[in-house]
């Protein structure tokens, strides 16, 4: 009898224990969300800063984003801003799986390997919103081991590349993961996307070392890095992700 009382009480010790526990993870989940969240939304911005270069160390973020870096909402498809949206408060991420705001894209139009496409999109200006001195997009698409998601930077132009940065990513280190190389990232700036007015992406990743404006070295070692990289390009600056909003800034009559 006193053994099964001292089983009993062990469980309910063991019981509450789990339940204090539980209690515990879960208050200190819900506290640190939001402090989470800010800290996701300043690395966001600081990577937008980072990838302008604009971003100096040390500086506020939040000051510096305010002050250099305009949000808009444009419609993917006619390349048009929208206001259905809030700039500041928009998620894309979260519009690609709803439905109503995301399209299902074809095997053969997947270059990226997304699966689905959200329908609006926020892009960064810098300077002046009618007369950007540069362009940021958020791209992503499929590496060798999952998801990479990114920003590319564009001049005022809406074709003379600056920088592209990828801030996730799950791609092998020294290989793949040479993505993060600042000597790697530089070979991008001065590089151009389109070719002649055309609004089919030029810009691709290449072996044996790049000898055009629409090539930059592939990643030693990393052919599915680099041909994933050179997809979700393709992808996102055709006429199926941004290349109708660019195409208002190099005088493409088609796509404005």
């Amino acid at each position: 009898m006193a053994s099964n009382n001292s089983i009993k009480k062990t469980l309910t010790v063991a019981l509450a224990l789990c339940i204090v526990c539980s209690v515990v993870v879960s208050t200190a989940a819900v506290v640190l969300r939001p402090k989470q969240q800010q800290n996701q939304e300043l690395d966001r911005k600081s990577n937008i800063l980072q990838v302008a270069d604009l971003y100096e160390p040390g500086m506020d973020i939040e000051e510096a984003f305010s002050e250099y870096i305009t949000p808009r909402v444009i419609e993917l498809e006619s390349g048009d801003y929208t206001d259905r949206f809030d700039p500041e408060s928009f998620d894309q991420f979260e519009a690609a799986q709803d439905p109503a705001t995301s399209r299902t894209l074809s095997g053969e139009e997947d270059r990226a390997g997304i699966g689905r496409e959200e329908m609006y999109s926020t892009v960064y200006l810098v300077g002046d919103p009618e007369d950007p001195e540069q362009i940021i997009l958020p791209i992503r698409g499929q590496g060798l081991w999952g998801l990479m998601r990114g920003f590319f930077a564009l001049e005022g132009d809406g074709n003379t590349i600056i920088g592209l940065s990828y801030y996730s990513h799950s791609e092998t280190p020294g290989l793949g993961g040479e993505v993060d190389n600042p000597r790697w990232k530089s070979k991008w700036e001065g590089k151009e996307v389109y070719a002649d007015g055309d609004m089919d992406p030029e810009i691709s990743l290449v072996k044996g070392g790049a000898e055009s404006e629409y090539e930059v070295d592939a990643l030693s070692g990393a052919t599915l890095t680099s041909r994933g990289v050179t997809n979700m390009l393709h992808f996102w600056l055709s006429e199926s992700g941004f290349g109708p909003y660019l195409a208002r800034f190099h005088g493409n009559s088609e796509g404005a």
